[in-house]
């Protein structure tokens, strides 16, 4: 990766608290701060993140195969 965070582009989504970075030259979303948790999550018992989430495809000489990974069901959030 080439582009500074600096100088990517911010989307900000439904309560604004959550941001997407993409690359202005390639259009690519290498990372993403998670927005707050919704009420209806917090009843389900989710927990709080308060981090980043990188895009592993951005990354040199990752397997993808073998991270973990946990399926969430967008749909029914």
């Amino acid at each position: 990766m080439l582009t500074p965070i600096d100088a990517m582009a911010v989307y900000r989504w439904g309560s604004m608290t959550g941001e997407d970075y993409f690359c202005g030259n390639c259009g690519i979303m290498p990372f993403r701060r998670p927005g707050a948790l919704t009420a209806s999550e917090r009843a389900a018992g989710y927990p709080e993140f308060d981090g980043w989430a990188i895009n592993a495809r951005c990354l040199e000489d990752v397997d993808l195969d073998s991270l973990p990974r946990l399926r969430i069901e967008g749909s029914k959030l």
